[in-house]
């Protein structure tokens, strides 16, 4: 195991940067990873999420960097990092500034959700670095406002989770334009098996580093899991923040409106919390990630879209409010507390109708959780869920049609067959039955000499087109022409037909 920096070729300039950000000592996917990116080498890394993949992809970078002379030309970068989320981005591009310090080192974030003129600016100039999403920089492409036909190095990170989210074109195409001479290096805490065939179009001879198998979580993590109905859960999570010891607090919701309704009932309880998701504004997701950062929001309420690559130290507790539907987000879920060797909590409220998504965390994971808790609690109304009319007696069941009461509004007549359905030859026998009071024969219905009704079924007893009139019949040519001449006759002026 290496022991410092030093030993992996690292520039002592470097060295010293990460000595004044508090890093000695590096990680396992550190240690394996850039020794084979400074020989130039293509990687393919998979370690657990905090466990270091940003220095280990950005350190050999910055190292090529130095080693180049002059500036980058104009509208081009000389590396290009792209990310899933603009959180993970903005993450990656505060990291490369601080492991950067005293180099004269230009980059630029390339994010959606904000104003693209300072980007375009900005990369107009010719900038080191560019640290993107795929969406907004392949928009900038297509613009012609950045050229990628001088990036010497392209990174993906959380590349599985880029290609899930639909990102494989875009990608594609970006890793096209820059051309089969770049070194690429691919990154992420899980790599699925048909994913890794898919980046195989990606990477030249590729490197495969693993410093811990894929879909493995930090060991300094406890996780537990609290049966709760889906009522009961938000008094169960009052109880849990009653602790003091839950200092930093990251909640996790399944979808956008489930957060921002967890964040509201935190507030009516007196808690004060913060909400992250897509449907919020760049900016308010960087406020609200800067309030939590700072300690002035002590819960983040967030959907999957923070689950990577959010890095916020001092994280005591995760908090699954719901389970995501992909197994795997479990894992980066949790993979924001315990990081760098840290310890944390993970805590999972699972309700009767998501056993089947904990079963596939726990196959996942290879590992059986801790369950404590009951279904059968009594939900925030004080009813236990199921029970809700246990107590109420039966209601007699009564005839339809029929009104409980005898009380009628009045001035109604009380309707003897109300309620009942008939076929159409008993309602005919109904009718018939009622006389001529209700004028059971239709006004056109088609009469006898003496005055009856003719007989045999009436009109809306038979079949559709059966008993219907006779068809009108047509007029020949010669009586056409005969109305036609008649017609004329009659328009002339009165002196002129008697003339005629």
């Amino acid at each position: 195991m290496t022991q410092n920096f030093s030993e992996l070729g690292l520039s002592a300039q470097l060295v010293a940067a990460l000595t004044k950000a508090g890093f000695t000592t590096p990680t396992p996917i550190q240690a394996k990873a850039i020794p084979h990116q400074l020989t130039g080498r293509d990687i393919m890394g998979i370690a657990q999420t905090g466990s270091g993949k940003t220095a280990a992809f950005s350190l050999p970078i910055l190292a090529g960097i130095a080693g180049l002379t002059g500036r980058p030309a104009p509208m081009t970068t000389r590396a290009l990092i792209l990310a899933p989320t603009r959180e993970l981005a903005v993450q990656i591009d505060e990291v490369i500034r601080t492991l950067a310090i005293g180099m004269q080192l230009t980059t630029v974030l390339v994010l959606g959700g904000v104003s693209r003129h300072a980007q375009v600016q900005k990369i107009a100039k010719g900038v080191d670095v560019i640290v993107a999403t795929p969406g907004r920089l392949k928009d900038l492409m297509d613009d012609r406002k950045v050229r990628l036909n001088e990036t010497r190095w392209l990174v993906l990170d959380e590349a599985d989770r880029m290609l899930d989210m639909g990102f494989i074109h875009p990608v594609k195409q970006i890793a096209a334009a820059i051309g089969p001479r770049r070194q690429t290096a691919m990154f992420s805490a899980t790599m699925a098996p048909e994913i890794a065939e898919l980046t195989k179009s990606l990477l030249k001879d590729p490197v495969r580093v693993e410093a811990t198998p894929p879909a493995t979580m930090v060991v300094s993590i406890d996780q537990r899991v609290i049966m709760s109905g889906s009522k009961a859960k938000r008094g169960v999570l009052n109880e849990l923040l009653a602790d003091e010891g839950l200092s930093r607090v990251i909640i996790f919701s399944r979808t956008k409106h489930g957060a921002d309704r967890v964040t509201k009932n935190l507030a009516v309880d007196g808690h004060k919390a913060a909400a992250i998701h897509g449907n919020k504004s760049q900016n308010a997701r960087q406020a609200a990630l800067k309030d939590f950062s700072s300690g002035r929001v002590r819960i983040l309420v967030a959907t999957d879209i923070a689950a990577r690559g959010i890095d916020v130290p001092n994280i005591s507790h995760v908090i699954n409010y719901e389970l995501p539907d992909d197994a795997e987000n479990y894992v980066h879920r949790i993979g924001r507390t315990g990081r760098n060797g840290a310890t944390g909590s993970a805590i999972t409220l699972c309700d009767g109708t998501e056993r089947s998504k904990l079963r596939d965390v726990e196959r996942l994971i290879r590992r059986t959780l801790p369950v404590s808790g009951d279904l059968k609690v009594a939900n925030d109304t004080g009813v236990v869920p199921g029970t809700e009319n246990a107590d109420r007696p039966d209601r007699p069941q009564r005839p339809q049609g029929q009104r409980s009461g005898a009380q009628r509004p009045t001035g109604q007549r009380p309707q003897a067959n109300a309620g009942r359905h008939f076929s159409g030859a008993k309602k005919a026998a109904i009718m018939e039955g009622r006389g001529d009071r209700n004028r059971s024969t239709p006004p056109n219905a088609p009469r006898q000499p003496g005055g009856e009704a003719a007989a045999g079924p009436a009109w809306w007893e038979k079949k559709t087109g059966e008993g219907s009139a006779a068809p009108k019949q047509r007029w020949n040519k010669a009586q056409k022409d005969a109305g036609r001449a008649k017609r004329a006759q009659d328009d002339r002026p009165r002196g002129e037909r008697a003339a005629s």
